[in-house]
């Protein structure tokens, strides 16, 4: 059978050597989602790739499609952006890591997402300028949930009675994905404690645009608070915990 020629815009997600002298490199892709490319060559020390399929770069890509099971071969890679992780603060580095495992372990091949190659682009771009990452994961984080379908709503119970800022007794059915007050939380259901307060916080950051900034910026106690929520949901949504987050310092 024939193949195409492919152009399109992605990020270095995962590479893995192939032979002697090529790798297999996985990109999340604005067009496509998710491809595994062969890059001939790339382990030769004049590629013609050079380092435009580094680790988490972001680059411009033409590759031939096989419509086989056979790899997809990339033909062409000019580097447009690289991730430079802060010096002073190795929590960058991991959570660009992290940024690639969620968009690797999340999603299928062949299978576009565009707006969340956009965050992604962002997401990285801001670990690369702002102070503290923690509220840049969570931004990422949920989008992510928000892009398979997954993210919870934070307006109201099962039962209908909305939140309340003052309201401290709630909690989060992590299996269901839904918000219960304390009189239809169950001690049989695994659920995690919340604030009003943090709920109402949860909402405006998802419903935010992840371009804009978002003030004020919440709390470090705050953070913390959410940051024991979004890694039962995404574990929940892996079926296990993401091995970056072992890494991040909170």
């Amino acid at each position: 059978m024939s193949t195409d020629s492919r152009k399109t815009e992605g990020l270095v997600i995962r590479q893995v050597d192939f032979s002697e002298t090529s790798r297999v490199v996985t990109m999340f892709t604005r067009d496509f989602g998710k491809i595994s490319v062969l890059a001939k060559g790339a382990k030769r020390l004049k590629s013609s790739f050079e380092a435009a399929i580094d680790l988490l770069t972001r680059c411009e890509i033409v590759f031939l499609h096989k419509p086989t099971s056979s790899l997809d071969i990339l033909t062409e890679a000019r580097l447009v952006e690289r991730f430079r992780a802060s010096a002073h603060d190795v929590n960058v580095y991991y959570a660009g890591l992290y940024v690639a495992e969620l968009l690797g372990s999340c999603s299928e091949e062949f299978d576009p997402y565009p707006r969340w190659y956009d965050a992604a682009v962002t997401t990285l771009s801001r670990l690369q300028s702002e102070a503290d990452f923690r509220l840049t994961v969570l931004r990422f984080e949920l989008l992510t949930l928000a892009e398979m379908g997954l993210l919870p709503e934070f307006e109201a119970c099962q039962c209908g009675r909305p939140v309340m800022d003052n309201q401290d007794r709630w909690s989060l059915w992590v299996q269901q994905g839904v918000l219960l007050c304390s009189q239809c939380r169950q001690s049989e259901m695994s659920s995690r404690p919340l604030t009003g307060g943090v709920i109402t916080l949860l909402r405006r950051l998802s419903q935010a645009d992840i371009a804009d900034d978002f003030t004020p910026a919440p709390t470090i106690q705050q953070l913390k608070s959410i940051r024991h929520l979004m890694t039962a949901l995404i574990s929940q949504t892996l079926d296990h915990r993401p091995k970056m987050l072992a890494y991040l310092k909170y």
